[in-house]
């Protein structure tokens, strides 16, 4: 589907691993769902075609968020009544809105994690920096939740060396972090026009050799490093782990796809205690934790797009989804 919105163009969708999402979270069974990661509405309205009686959708970007509503519009105005609950939220901010929204409890959620093709695509937001734009960055450029965040540019600004080297080295991974990281503070002092600009100082920080060698733009790392940091997205992540639990019910699902090797690490933890049924140090000759798993994992290993997907969809492919029932 195409989804268009005045003022944004039009934007093609393709939900990422949407087969595989409708399978584990058995929409078929009815019930209500979260998709706390919005976007254009894609999983949304899959789950609902599949059978979902309700629907919560989540997103920080209201743009995104004007895209699902009118996507979504026939399930808003249904003859069986409002199925479907848009919000402009963070997903961290779940405790509170499904005390109000769904307090009997979920019978599935989703996450998709990571930058939609509708911010990466419009230059002033400051995504990419394959289009000139301002150096912002922040999934909620406008709207109530805009000024929860710092843009990347205030980022750049306030930040030391040695916190800002551990963004691009921790984030993106970076190996060139502490050049880099002095670059742009070198650069800041007689201002960073935007994100040509940052991606050039980046690029001049790698030793030649290096630049001649690699496989993609050397800025690929720290704008997804600075974009991680900016939308605080990890912390985000966790805290929606900590909560969500409590909300699905007996055989509920939770699906997560992630982009980024750190996100998938934390949701891989967080399945594994979950479904832990003791925590005990292995010295003890018996269990004396008492411990519970509350999660069954039913994906041993990520699911990850299959080679046709990835050929239709290229940004799906460094995507994985991850799936537990609840007990």
């Amino acid at each position: 589907m195409n989804a268009e919105i005045k003022g944004t163009g039009t934007y093609p969708h393709v939900p990422v691993l949407l087969n595989e999402v409708l399978a584990y979270l058995e929409p078929a069974r009815g019930g209500i769902y979260l998709d706390g990661t919005l976007g254009m509405g894609g999983h949304a309205e899959a789950v609902l075609k599949a059978g979902a009686d309700r629907l919560i959708g989540l997103d920080r970007d209201p743009q995104a968020l004007e895209i699902a509503r009118q996507r979504l519009a026939p399930y808003l105005e249904s003859p069986a009544g409002n199925r479907v609950c848009l919000k402009n939220s963070t997903f961290s901010a779940v405790k509170p809105l499904l005390q109000s929204l769904a307090p009997d409890g979920l019978d599935g959620a989703l996450l998709d994690l990571g930058v939609s093709s509708l911010q990466l695509d419009q230059a002033e937001r400051g995504f990419s920096f394959l289009h000139d734009g301002p150096l912002d960055m922040r999934m909620s450029a406008e709207g109530p939740l805009a000024a929860e965040c710092r843009s990347a540019m205030q980022l750049i600004e306030t930040i030391n060396f040695e916190e800002l080297r551990r963004i691009i080295a921790e984030y993106g991974e970076e190996p060139m972090a502490a050049p880099i990281a002095r670059a742009i503070l070198d650069a800041r002092s007689s201002g960073i026009a935007g994100t040509a600009a940052l991606a050039r100082i980046v690029s001049n920080a790698y030793p030649p050799k290096w630049r001649a060698q690699a496989r993609r733009h050397p800025a690929t790392r720290t704008f997804q490093a600075l974009r991680m940091a900016v939308n605080r997205e990890l912390y985000e992540l966790k805290e929606f782990l900590a909560q969500i639990g409590a909300w699905l019910k007996p055989g509920g699902r939770l699906a997560i796809i992630s982009f980024h090797s750190l996100e998938d690490r934390i949701v891989k933890q967080a399945f594994k205690t979950g479904s832990a049924v003791c925590v005990c140090p292995k010295s003890l000759p018996e269990c004396i934790c008492g411990v519970s798993p509350i999660y069954r994992v039913l994906t041993k290993r990520p699911i990850v797009p299959s080679a046709e997907e990835v050929a239709a969809n290229p940004r799906s492919g460094s995507a994985k989804l991850r799936a537990v029932e609840k007990i």
